[in-house]
C-alpha cells in the first residue's frame, strides 16, 4: 500500500506512482516529501522494506534532467559524494536517486564542528574544481552574469518593492553590475556548482553528500566559496570566514589551482563576487515568493541586504550602490501594493 496518493489536481503525483510501481517491480512502498525547493523539482523519500530511496520529479515543461545526470557523473568521476541515479524517465521528468541521509549541513553546523565541517566541505570544492576541463560545461558569461543581475531591479525593486527607478538609479546599477561583471570574468575559471551552500550538502560518509548541481557551469574560482560561507540561511563572523577563506586560499595554491598569488587579490575577487550573488539572490528569492508563491524565502532578505552593505562599504568603487540601498528603503512601496 502506498502512503501518498494522488490528490485530485495532481496527475504528476499519479504518473510518478506508475512509474515507481515498474520500477520497484510492484513492491510496497511508502512515498514522504523528503525536501522543499526553490524551483518546480519536487522530491520524495521511498522506503522500501528497510531501504530508502529518493525520487525526482522535475516537470519537463519547467526542468530538465539531463543536466542533472551529466553533472552527476562528472563530479562522481572526481571524486565526490554525490546521488547514484538507478533509474530515470528524463521525458516525464523522473530519477530514481540513491539516498545520501537526512541531514543537511544547514541543520547540523554549529559553533563547534564547523572548522571540521567546512574542512571536508572545502576538500570536495577542491577536488571538483581540480577536475575542470574547458570545453564540458556552460560558459558562466557576461551575458548570463548580466540576466543574473537584472533580477534584482526586476523582482527585487521593481515587483517587491513596488519602485520605478530613476534614470540615474539605474545608471548606478548599470555601472556595479559592469564591476561586478569585470570581476567574475577576470578570475580563472574552474567549474563551479552553483549553489554549494550548507543547504545542498549532506552529512553522509564520505562528507559531504552534494546536491542540487544542475545548474553547474564554467566560471569564477571564488564563486563556489563564497555560496558556502556566505550563505542565504546562515550566518558567520567575518574573521570565521576570512580564515576559512584563508585555508581555502592555503590549500588550493599547495595543489595548484589557478588561484591569485596574493590573498588580498583573491579576497577581494571573493567579496565582490559575493555581491553579485548577492544581488541576484534578492533577486530570485523576490521572484520565488511573487511569481511562484513561495514567500518563506523573503524572510531571509536582511541577511543579503548585510551582506551587501558590509562588502559595498570595504570598497570605495561599490559606495554608490550603499546609497542606492539608502534610497530605496526611504521610499514607500507604491499605493495599493501588498507584500
Amino acid at each position: 500500500m502506498n502512503s501518498i496518493t494522488a490528490p485530485r489536481g495532481d496527475p504528476r503525483l499519479e504518473a510518478l506512482h506508475a512509474w515507481l510501481a515498474v520500477q520497484l517491480s510492484g513492491a510496497g512502498y511508502t512515498l514522504a516529501p523528503a525536501s522543499a525547493d526553490a524551483s518546480f523539482r519536487r522530491y520524495f523519500r521511498v522506503t522500501v522494506a528497510d531501504a530508502t530511496r529518493i525520487v525526482m520529479d522535475a516537470p519537463p515543461q519547467h526542468e530538465n534532467c539531463r543536466p542533472f545526470i551529466r553533472v552527476a557523473e562528472l563530479m562522481r568521476e572526481a571524486g565526490l559524494h554525490v546521488p547514484t541515479i538507478l533509474a530515470s524517465d528524463v521525458e516525464q521528468g523522473f530519477l530514481l536517486l540513491s539516498d545520501l541521509g537526512v541531514t543537511t549541513y544547514l541543520q547540523a553546523l554549529n559553533e563547534a564542528n564547523a572548522d571540521s565541517l567546512f574542512g571536508d566541505a572545502v576538500n570536495t570544492l577542491i577536488a571538483w574544481q581540480r577536475a575542470s576541463r574547458p570545453g564540458v560545461l556552460p560558459l558562466y558569461d557576461r551575458a548570463l552574469l548580466q540576466r543574473e543581475m537584472e533580477l534584482f531591479p526586476e523582482w527585487y525593486i521593481g515587483r517587491h518593492l513596488g519602485i520605478s527607478l530613476a534614470d540615474s538609479q539605474r545608471a548606478v546599477l548599470a555601472d556595479i553590475a559592469k564591476l561586478l561583471a569585470d570581476n567574475a570574468l577576470a578570475q580563472p575559471s574552474v567549474y563551479v556548482h552553483r549553489d554549494f551552500m550548507p543547504r545542498n550538502l549532506m552529512l553522509s560518509e564520505p562528507n559531504p553528500g552534494v546536491l542540487d548541481f544542475q545548474d553547474a557551469v564554467y566560471g569564477p574560482i571564488t564563486y563556489d566559496l563564497v555560496s558556502l560561507f556566505r550563505d542565504a540561511f546562515i550566518s558567520w563572523p567575518e574573521e570565521r570566514i576570512l580564515d576559512w577563506v584563508v585555508r581555502y586560499w592555503e590549500q588550493a595554491k599547495r595543489l595548484q589551482l589557478p588561484v591569485a598569488a596574493d590573498f588580498g587579490d583573491f579576497y577581494r575577487a571573493f567579496e565582490w563576487m559575493g555581491l553579485q550573488r548577492h544581488l541576484k539572490v534578492l533577486g530570485i528569492f523576490a521572484r520565488i515568493c511573487h511569481r511562484d508563491g513561495k514567500p518563506a524565502y523573503l524572510e531571509d532578505t536582511p541577511r543579503f541586504l548585510a551582506y551587501a552593505r558590509a562588502v559595498c562599504g570595504r570598497y570605495a568603487p561599490l559606495t554608490p550602490l550603499i546609497r542606492l540601498l539608502d534610497e530605496l528603503e526611504q521610499s514607500p512601496p507604491r499605493a495599493g501594493y501588498t507584500f
